[in-house]
């Protein structure tokens, strides 16, 4: 009788992902990701209500106290419309952050008792978020028909910013999952560097507010080309500049990427110090 014999090597530092290890775990990360979904539902009064009403309440609350009350400008958009299309891309940015960030030390069991590619733990946190975008949009369609604004060809780009998004959140994901294992202080620290992160990004304001002597150091924040590249997208308007939209993207493939080196890094002793 044949037996499948299964070699469990550590990765060479030369490959940041085994790409064909990810694609043979792939019913895994599927299963991870459904779980999470599952688990942020299961029993909740309101259901899937709040992948709606976490970005929606924040910006009716913007829309009175920064639209109605100090009148910031809103690139020519309803500002309700405005401040909800920067939320729903910062929301899903965030919630990856703080969910996928927190995703090994909240699987540590398995972590110490059976083997899998550890990456396929913040990747499945990563696709569960993108459920919640998805729900969120169904409400934004419905702002921009109530608002008569109806989208142009330049929706046909907007996949290409949530992978990006997709990409630049990843990366930062793993910096933080693997910084979680170790110290757990990054377990307290990221729901105030995500709130800080929030004002450091145009989502209640225009990129055109920020003086032009700090768009280089500003746009060096991956979100701030998410954002902006989201309102380009679906509303035809936003403050995004090629220099911000290049350095973000820029900023968020480093993050992608020297998270990966790092994850893999530090992936061989998670086991030991989780």
């Amino acid at each position: 009788m044949n037996k499948s014999v299964v070699i469990i090597e550590a990765t060479s530092f030369n490959k940041l992902i085994d790409f064909d290890e990810i694609w043979n775990y792939r019913s895994l990360l599927f299963q991870f990701a459904k779980r999470d979904v599952s688990l942020r539902y299961k029993q909740a009064a309101m259901g899937i209500a709040w992948a709606i009403l976490q970005p929606l309440l924040p910006a009716i609350i913007f829309a009175i106290v920064f639209g109605k009350f100090m009148k910031v400008p809103s690139d020519g958009q309803p500002y309700l419309l405005f401040v909800f299309t920067g939320m729903v891309m910062w929301n899903f940015f965030s919630q990856v952050l703080l969910r996928a960030g927190n995703s090994l030390t909240a699987n540590a069991n398995l972590i110490t008792k059976v083997y899998f590619p550890r990456i396929v733990i913040p990747l499945a946190s990563t696709g569960a978020v993108l459920f919640d975008l998805l729900v969120s949009f169904v409400l934004l369609v419905a702002l921009m028909f109530f608002y008569n604004i109806y989208p142009t060809w330049r929706l046909l780009f907007l996949p290409l910013v949530i992978l990006l998004a997709f990409i630049s959140a990843a990366g930062l994901s793993f910096w933080f999952s693997a910084l979680n294992v170790k110290y757990r202080d990054f377990m307290y620290a990221l729901p105030f560097i995500v709130q800080v992160w929030l004002y450091a990004t145009p989502v209640v304001y225009s990129s055109t507010l920020v003086p032009q002597q700090w768009h280089i150091l500003f746009s060096l924040n991956p979100a701030v080309g998410l954002v902006e590249s989201a309102r380009w997208a679906i509303l035809g308007e936003s403050g995004l500049t090629a220099m911000a939209f290049t350095a973000s993207i820029t900023m968020g493939i480093l993050f992608f990427v020297s998270g990966l080196w790092y994850f893999q890094r530090m992936e061989r002793s998670f086991a030991d110090v989780i």
